[in-house]
């Protein structure tokens, strides 16, 4: 029997022990910050504060790791995974119980709900600097779990990184799934002081799960500190010149608003279709399904894609979708656009981590991937405002058919990665 070709060991049992304790970590990090993201908001609208209030709420989970990741970017590489996920759960732990607290006491304190609304807008941003400190340190962790499984295997490093970035996709997905789930029981079966108390205890599993993450061997550590000590804003500017890592952030903001304009308007237009609430939701969660079901395959065809052409595809795909999008009448039909969107959109995180790891230097990932979240948090606390300016002016039909227009015409730019 002839042994399989390099690049086909998709379920190989080292890959899974050693991928198992980061997406281990990243659902208790990223699953109690998603319980926190949906229960501020119901305790706000439960207190009859406004729009804009749930609005501040949920912006803040994306705004506080625009000032923090780089941060965090630079934590990583210079300590490896162990003192990143440390304080990733400890702020996100503190999050929680902030919000707890503050809930806990108002009633019979009789605080003012301004007062509470202040320190939830606090626990906000805890828990969404933690969750991104966490998140950054997994994701560099797991770059170097490529380059090992590369080694071993003797497969070709890009491979690799496919194939990793693959499996650990999976992992924000469902403990969004997880996280909202568990937040809603929880309120509905104990009460929000409850909830938050549950949601603090949940990150400190990740602890647990860290101590099967190998320690990064001295030399490698001592390769990032020796790096000039910059401050943060100027190492980052010069990162960014990196040949290939401007184009490819480019490409990456393009499809990341491509996921938050679909959130935003698919409700906007099923309910101008007069679809019920039920069909709404099942329209965006055949999106995340198909999400995670193309990436599950992704590993079983790595060796076959190449990150520029996968890419240009998607992006030219996405555009196709959007164009459609405003002339689906029934759920039906938005639905096979949203399982088409979800193929197209789904093979994108592995596609982009693979070339972000292949572009940057190997002691300052972690300041890439950092460089990297700050750009789709900015799009997921800006962009919001922008769509209901926009949408105002040319409607649903008109910002799905910008967007068509321009994530087709960034396209250029993802052929144009495969000439680094």
């Amino acid at each position: 029997m002839t042994a399989p070709a390099a690049g086909q060991r998709p379920l190989d049992a080292g890959l899974v022990a050693a991928l198992m304790p980061l997406i281990g970590g990243q659902l208790c990090i990223h699953g109690s910050m998603a319980g926190l993201r949906l229960a501020l908001p119901l305790w706000a609208l439960d207190r009859q504060l406004s729009a804009w209030s749930v609005g501040v709420l949920l912006a803040l989970f994306a705004a506080a790791p625009i000032v923090t990741a780089l941060h965090a970017g630079r934590l990583a590489d210079r300590h490896g995974y162990h003192r990143p996920m440390r304080i990733a759960v400890g702020l996100t732990v503190l999050g929680a119980l902030l919000a707890g607290g503050a809930v806990g006491v108002a009633a019979p304190a009789e605080l003012p709900v301004t007062a509470v609304f202040v320190a939830l807008c606090a626990a906000a941003v805890l828990s969404g600097a933690g969750a991104n400190c966490g998140l950054i340190a997994i994701q560099r962790t797991a770059g170097r779990t490529a380059a090992s499984q590369a080694k071993a295997q003797g497969d070709e490093p890009a491979t690799a990184l496919k194939r990793v970035f693959s499996w650990l996709g999976l992992a924000p997905s469902l403990a969004n799934m997880l996280g909202a789930f568990l937040g809603g029981v929880l309120i509905d079966s104990v009460g929000f002081t409850g909830a938050f108390a549950v949601l603090a205890l949940w990150p400190l599993a990740a602890l647990a799960w860290a101590r099967r993450v190998p320690r990064e061997s001295p030399e490698a550590r001592a390769a990032a500190r020796a790096q000039p000590r910059r401050p943060l804003w100027a190492s980052a500017v010069e990162l960014s010149a990196t040949p290939g890592l401007r184009r490819l952030l480019f490409v990456n903001w393009l499809l990341s608003t491509s996921w938050d304009v679909h959130a935003f308007l698919v409700p906007i237009l099923g309910h101008a279709r007069g679809l019920s609430a039920t069909a709404i939701g099942t329209i965006l969660a055949v999106f995340g399904a198909a999400v995670s079901g193309v990436r599950l395959l992704i590993p079983l065809l790595a060796h076959r894609m190449r990150e520029a052409q996968v890419l240009a595809v998607s992006m030219l795909v996405v555009a196709a979708v959007f164009a459609l999008y405003p002339m689906a009448q029934t759920a039906w039909t938005m639905s096979a656009c949203a399982v088409v969107l979800g193929l197209a959109l789904g093979v994108v995180q592995p596609m982009i981590m693979s070339t972000l790891h292949q572009l940057t230097p190997h002691e300052r990932h972690g300041e890439a991937i950092a460089l990297r979240s700050m750009t789709i948090n900015v799009s997921s606390t800006l962009m919001p405002l922008s769509f209901g300016i926009v949408g105002t002016v040319l409607g649903a039909a008109g910002l799905f058919w910008l967007m068509a227009a321009m994530v087709g015409a960034g396209s250029w730019a993802a052929r144009r990665l495969q000439a680094q």
